[in-house]
């Protein structure tokens, strides 16, 4: 049996679901696309190819083995997208939370049964059919649930807005002892610029107290304002628009000092060494294609 446990961003991590890009399938038609940078990509001929992001992931993959990490992958589906375990589901403290995802995505839960068969049912939840929610949008951080929402009247027009409140407040009811917190998120089907897909897009915890945030992901200004009042401004890596849109946030901690990031993510890459942080580059940039990076590929499972 597994004994989950995730209690925040940085715990030293023991076990996780990593994607696979085996298979991934043709690259899809632009109106296929679930969001706005895979779509600029599908039409200016760029879309990432399966044996580029194959490559990539094992990087990924020999990292955790380096540092001992427990590492389960999907059973793989026949020419079907499975890179992005995140969305999928979650952990908080010790329960499996499953994501109520776009419904084109219910067979990438499927894929990873043989995980979910090593968890005590006791420990897994599924949330009403009414609350939308995906992994990228939930952040656990100590005695926090940091979680991205829109809650837009316009939600149902915006294939990029991925949780709702209602899953906000289902959170709320199912961990009474935490405070979820939540943030509303810019959405934009269209520029993948104006578009925070999920939190981890524009914002992430790192080491004990600091974190990387992008000022406009946030539709409130308040949002923003609260996280750097509450990690610091001088704890505070800021990146802008075109970091933002390459995924500079999405990075993922092995620990509270070791991080992996992406190769070219030079100015924050520069700034995570200077600040004492072990970073482990690995090539990225393809996947990156599909506005998911580091973060939106792994599930944690289990983290000191």
């Amino acid at each position: 049996m597994l004994k989950l446990n995730v209690k925040n961003e940085t715990s030293r991590l023991r076990a996780v679901v990593l994607g696979t890009a085996v298979s991934n399938g043709p690259t899809p038609k632009a109106e296929d696309c679930y969001d706005p940078k895979s779509k600029l990509h599908v039409l200016a001929g760029t879309y990432p190819l399966e044996k580029d992001m194959v490559k990539e992931m094992e990087a990924l993959a020999n990292v955790f083995k380096k540092y001992g990490v427990s590492v389960f992958r999907p059973k793989i589906i026949k020419n079907y997208n499975q890179i992005f375990s995140r969305d999928i589901a979650f952990v908080v403290d010790n329960k499996f939370v499953k994501a109520n995802i776009l419904p084109d995505r219910k067979r990438e839960y499927n894929a990873i049964q043989h995980v979910i068969d090593e968890i005590d049912p006791i420990n897994i939840l599924t949330l009403p059919e009414e609350c939308h929610i995906e992994g990228g949008d939930v952040m656990p951080w100590n005695d926090y649930v940091f979680v991205g929402t829109y809650s837009g009247k316009d939600y149902p027009d915006f294939i990029t807005a991925r949780t709702n409140k209602a899953a906000v407040i289902a959170l709320q009811d199912h961990f009474p002892n935490k405070i979820v917190k939540s943030f509303e998120l810019r959405k934009s089907n269209t520029n993948p610029k104006e578009n925070a897909l999920h939190l981890d897009c524009c914002f992430q915890p790192i080491g004990t107290h600091k974190a990387i945030l992008h000022k406009n992901g946030f539709l409130l200004e308040e949002d923003y304002n609260w996280l750097v009042n509450y990690f610091g401004k001088a704890n505070v890596f800021e990146i802008n628009k075109e970091e933002m849109y390459h995924m500079n946030s999405n990075i993922f901690s092995i620990s509270e000092n070791i991080i992996i990031s992406e190769r070219n993510f030079t100015r924050l890459n520069t700034w995570l060494k200077a600040q004492g942080f072990i970073v482990e580059e690995v090539p990225y940039a393809e996947i990156a294609k599909q506005e998911g990076l580091l973060r939106c590929s792994t599930l944690p499972l289990i983290r000191d």
